[in-house]
């Protein structure tokens, strides 16, 4: 019987001058990817905080990081709310015209 559960690898990723090996399903070029933009939040983190050791650097970029989702999550909320709103009005309309409502005042033609 086939397991439906993609078999996890383990892929060494380098943050910092660092080396981690990370045991996930996720695809190696994903991880790396992941792994760059940790990499790129932590540089510019610890470029703003010279004096600040491994630890601060890793909290301040998660909280960065963190920050980046929550407006991401923020964004996609609002998109489909929008989109929600929107289809329901076209629904409507389609309800209207084929329920034998008269159309909108611009398309009725003059006697």
């Amino acid at each position: 019987m086939d397991d439906p559960t993609p078999e996890s690898e383990t892929v060494t990723v380098r943050i910092l001058d660092q080396s981690y090996p990370v045991r996930s399903t996720l695809d190696r070029a994903e991880l790396h990817r992941l792994a760059d933009y940790v990499q790129k939040k932590m540089r510019t983190i610890s470029t703003q905080t010279p004096h600040g050791d491994l630890v601060r650097v890793a909290v301040l970029a998660a909280l960065n990081i963190a920050d980046d989702y929550f407006r991401c999550r923020e964004h996609r909320i609002d998109r489909d709310r929008a989109i929600r709103e929107r289809t329901a009005a076209i629904e409507a309309a389609v309800d209207r015209a084929i329920g034998g409502g008269s159309p909108p005042a611009e398309d009725v033609a003059d006697p």
